[in-house]
C-alpha cells in the first residue's frame, strides 16, 4: 500500500523523499529549439533562458568540460562540467537541456544539467517536430478555446 503525504497528514511538504520541493519547483523546463534559432536576434537568445538543445559533437575538451555542437551551420559551447555518468564520442548526437549564459561578447554557452547520447535519431524529423509544436501552440494562443 502507497502512502501520501496527504495520508501522513503533511499538508504543505517542503521536502518528499529528500527532495526539497521548493527548489524542484524553480527548475524550468527546457524550450525546445534548433541550433539555428540561437542567434542575438532570437527571442530564445536571453540570458538564462531554460532550453533544450540537440546537434552532433564536433569537440570536447576533458580539461575544461566544454562540448561542441553543430546542426547544420550552428555552432553552440556546451558546459558539461556538471553531468555525471555520460561518455562523450565525436560524431555523435547529443541532447543538453540547460541555462543560457551570454558571455559579454555576445557568445552563448549552454550550463548544461541534463545531457544524453540520442545516436538515431532523425534530425529532419526533429527539426519538422519543432516546427510543428510550435504552429499548434501559435494556433492555441489565437484560439484557447478550440
Amino acid at each position: 500500500m502507497v502512502i501520501t503525504h496527504l495520508q501522513k497528514g503533511i499538508r504543505s511538504p517542503t521536502k518528499l523523499r529528500g527532495v526539497d520541493l521548493m527548489a524542484a519547483s524553480e527548475i524550468k523546463s527546457g524550450e525546445l529549439v534548433s541550433l539555428e534559432d540561437l542567434h542575438p536576434n532570437s527571442p530564445y537568445f536571453k540570458q538564462g533562458a531554460s532550453l533544450r538543445v540537440t546537434g552532433k559533437l564536433e569537440e570536447y575538451s576533458v580539461e575544461t568540460a566544454i562540448a561542441v555542437v553543430v546542426d547544420g551551420s550552428a555552432k553552440l559551447k556546451i558546459n558539461t562540467e556538471h553531468l555525471r555518468e555520460i561518455s562523450f564520442r565525436i560524431g555523435s548526437i547529443y541532447q543538453f537541456i540547460g541555462e543560457l549564459r551570454i558571455q559579454p561578447d555576445n557568445e552563448a554557452v549552454l550550463q548544461s544539467r541534463v545531457g544524453r547520447n540520442v545516436d538515431g535519431i532523425n534530425l529532419s524529423l526533429y527539426h519538422e517536430s519543432i516546427q510543428l509544436l510550435r504552429q499548434f501552440q501559435a494556433n492555441r494562443l489565437k484560439n484557447p478555446t478550440t
